[in-house]
């Protein structure tokens, strides 16, 4: 394994004459950093622009655990998954269906390489102000008005957790021809569980770019590149990978990746089973809220919004268009009074992003704190 391989090579009687200048040492001008574990390029640790080693067992081994045909660990997040995904399957002044709740990314790309974007509007919930998924009537539509398409992207699952049919619609996309790529990054931990939906890459789309950092044990940064079908460029992907990625790829990253992919390959099981008893005693411990509400969560649980094809319950998106505080001011009450940072904050709702990692006691003082929030907000509105 990755990690075990570089410590054995720093805790070895070798002098490092090669790069990075920290030269593995903890400095004490700058104390606490891992140095110990930052390597570069030597003998017998591969090369990630071209890897035959150690480096290609871990596409191997995300190949197997997603079920992609090719995967590219990526160490500058799903932004450059994304950049390469687009400019490896369009040429300059092609026109590219994108679903308009999308990540700047997407946006970059169109402009990088001199694409002409055509957009979807997702419609958007009045209840929580909330994006539905996206529509594959809307997919269809925008194909037979713009027939000159040459790919389309999709965000699934989105922000706030919302799952569009991605097999309708890869369907869709095959039928005119069209390749179909997912931004997936918040659905990396998603096909390990039949109480999550299921993974981008089993639902038919061509090339899928996710996050490992956003929802599973891995360090800011790692991501993953899959490609799915042959309707993917695989060699135009490579190349411009290795245009896009640095040169001198972290093996800290790496490591990460490498060691994020052994933990799902072997505790998988384990772990989302722990995980699902978090989220059900979450659920039951909100059940009460009446100013408040938990999208999908809580009193709501059992019942999907019917624009919404799927829904991740590791996201709990905290309505308060029913409350008489804004969702900036209830992540402000969380964060000062009671000490919990959330994701992110709308007007009318508020993220907390779960994960495998999350304890029983993280679940806990969520839900304690949100049901003290809801009874002070009662009493304000009566």
């Amino acid at each position: 394994m990755l990690y075990e391989k570089i410590r054995e090579y720093t805790k070895s009687e070798t002098y490092p004459m090669h790069m990075p200048g920290h030269k593995g040492i903890q400095n004490p001008l700058t104390p606490g950093l891992p140095f110990d574990l930052d390597i570069t390029e030597i003998h017998g640790f591969d090369d990630l622009h071209n890897p035959e080693g150690i480096l290609l067992e871990i596409s191997a081994l995300s190949e197997k655990l997603y079920g992609s045909s090719k995967t590219f660990p990526l160490i500058n997040g799903s932004t450059v998954g994304i950049l390469a995904a687009i400019g490896a399957h369009t040429k300059r002044g092609d026109k590219i269906l994108i679903a308009k709740n999308n990540h700047w990314s997407v946006d970059n790309s169109a402009e990088l390489f001199g694409l002409e974007p055509i957009y979807i509007l997702p419609k958007i919930d009045d209840l929580t102000g909330v994006a539905f998924s996206i529509s594959p009537d809307a997919i269809e539509d925008s194909l037979n008005k713009h027939p000159e398409i040459k790919l389309i992207i999709v965000t699934s699952p989105s922000y706030e957790g919302v799952v569009s049919d991605l097999s309708t619609i890869a369907d869709i996309a095959h039928a005119h021809n069209i390749p179909l790529a997912v931004d997936s990054a918040h659905g990396a931990h998603l096909g390990f569980s039949e109480t999550f939906p299921s993974s981008a890459v089993k639902s038919g789309a061509d090339i899928v770019i996710m996050s490992l950092h956003k929802t599973l044990p891995a360090l800011t940064q790692c991501s993953l590149l899959h490609l799915c079908t042959d309707r993917a460029n695989t060699a135009e992907t490579k190349r411009l990978l290795s245009i896009l990625q640095t040169s001198s790829p972290s093996y800290v990253l790496m490591a990460s990746i490498d060691r994020c992919l052994r933990l799902l390959d072997t505790q998988s099981e384990i772990l989302f089973e722990k995980y699902l008893q978090n989220l059900i005693s979450f659920d039951k411990q909100i059940m009460g809220l009446k100013s408040l509400s938990v999208l999908c969560h809580g009193a709501d649980a059992d019942n999907l919004h019917d624009n919404f094809f799927d829904y991740d319950p590791g996201k709990i998106v905290i309505s308060t268009k029913k409350a008489a505080i804004s969702g900036l001011e209830l992540m402000d009450i969380l964060r000062f009074e009671h000490k919990i940072e959330l994701e992110r904050a709308a007007q009318d709702y508020v993220i907390a992003m779960t994960s495998i990692c999350d304890t029983p006691e993280g679940f806990g003082r969520l839900a304690k704190a949100l049901v003290a929030i809801d009874q002070r907000v009662l009493s304000i509105n009566n």
